[in-house]
């Protein structure tokens, strides 16, 4: 990971000034500030959650930040990651996130790494810092992190959105539970939607992405009570919190009196994602959008299904095709409304979960089912 900034030390008289208001508070002072400079504090993700984790991190004088990130940015991203700004589209956002930062605070380290944490790294990067915060939006990811944090003993600042939904914890400390102690296996692959196919209100990984830092300031300060065993769970259409207590399970096969899992695994088949699977297998077949005009002029006509949620479907459509919406989770219930005497066409944003539900087809006995690559989004552009 490639570094640069101060580092950590005793404060100097500029960083006394800059953190004043930190100094006068009884739970921070002089001493509390110089913990602050000396942590490192390891972010996964510089997106929504990440902006204003690191964001604030930063300003707070943690001396080291690290990032790691292997996109770059995207117009669709500036709705929500205010890390990054129209300047930097196309850049790395690991790279957008430390002129940001150094802007913010030159005394902070910066650390970075422009990859995807994987089984193969993950320990090695985790070792290194003292926090970790994961900002990650996928579920083999966050799985990756407990894990690891876990086998190193870090402790997992966890957050996460949806729409309009927010969750927050501290996972992975001594005596502490983990997240797979509350999450002991993932939904199906393609059932919970990413941001892209639901979407997230822009100000919610604010919300979020700024308690995550918040927690990493307490449990660096060992101050407070940190979201250990406690899982906040943030509506912002009602502007409400709910806490649910979360328990360790002596039976966690990472954390538990006696784990099964003592190393880090293929996060990706754990979660049903096995790479190189494709639509081919089980009977599915796929549709490209430059082919689907000729398919759908087949004979008999292919039935066209949309398993998105109703919101999506009244955002954009594929009506004028002869497209029918059987949200994903209803079509269980609702064969009967899906010919078996046709060929099957199914879509939905991006491709995921329509590929899941021409799986489902395919072993319920329809004959002939295609998933559309890449969903609605390669039809309309």
């Amino acid at each position: 990971m490639a570094a640069g900034g101060d580092g950590a030390g005793s404060l100097t008289r500029e960083e006394l000034a800059r953190y004043a208001r930190h100094l006068v508070l009884p739970e921070v002072g002089r001493e509390g500030q110089e913990r602050l400079k000396g942590a490192r504090v390891l972010l996964v993700g510089a997106g929504g959650l990440g902006s204003p984790a690191a964001l604030y991190l930063a300003a707070a004088g943690v001396g080291t930040l690290g990032i790691v990130d292997p996109d770059v940015v995207d117009v669709t991203n500036l709705q929500r990651q205010i890390l990054h700004g129209t300047a930097g589209l196309g850049a790395p956002k690991v790279a957008s996130a430390r002129s940001r930062l150094h802007d913010v605070n030159p005394h902070v380290r910066i650390e970075t790494g422009a990859l995807r944490l994987t089984s193969d790294n993950a320990l090695d990067i985790v070792s290194r810092f003292d926090v970790v915060v994961d900002g990650s939006d996928n579920f083999p990811t966050r799985y990756l992190v407990n894990d690891a944090c876990v086998l190193t003993g870090k402790p997992n600042v966890y957050g996460s959105v949806y729409r309009w939904e927010g969750q927050l914890a501290v996972f992975a400390t001594e005596g502490g539970p983990c997240y797979r102690c509350l999450f002991r296996e993932p939904p199906p692959p393609g059932l919970i939607p990413n941001c892209a196919e639901a979407g997230v209100f822009g100000a919610l990984p604010g919300v979020i992405g700024a308690a995550q830092a918040m927690e990493a300031i307490k449990l660096i300060l060992g101050v407070g009570q940190p979201m250990i065993g406690r899982l906040q769970i943030f509506d912002a259409l009602a502007y409400r919190w709910r806490e649910l207590e979360i328990r360790r399970d002596p039976d966690c096969p990472v954390c538990g009196d006696a784990p099964t899992q003592t190393g880090l695994i293929d996060y990706e088949v754990f979660c049903g994602m096995e790479p190189g699977q494709d639509g081919a297998e089980g009977g599915v077949g796929h549709v490209g959008a430059e082919e689907l005009d000729d398919v759908l002029a087949g004979s008999p006509r292919p039935f066209l299904l949309d398993v998105r949620e109703p919101m999506e479907w009244n955002t954009m459509n594929l009506a004028h095709m002869g497209a029918v919406l059987v949200p994903m989770r209803e079509v269980p219930g609702r064969l009967d409304e899906i010919p078996r005497d046709r060929p099957v066409v199914v879509y939905c944003h991006t491709g995921v979960r329509s590929l899941e539900v021409a799986k489902l087809l395919s072993a319920e006995g329809y004959g002939d089912v295609r998933n559309l690559d890449g969903g609605i989004v390669e039809v309309v552009g």
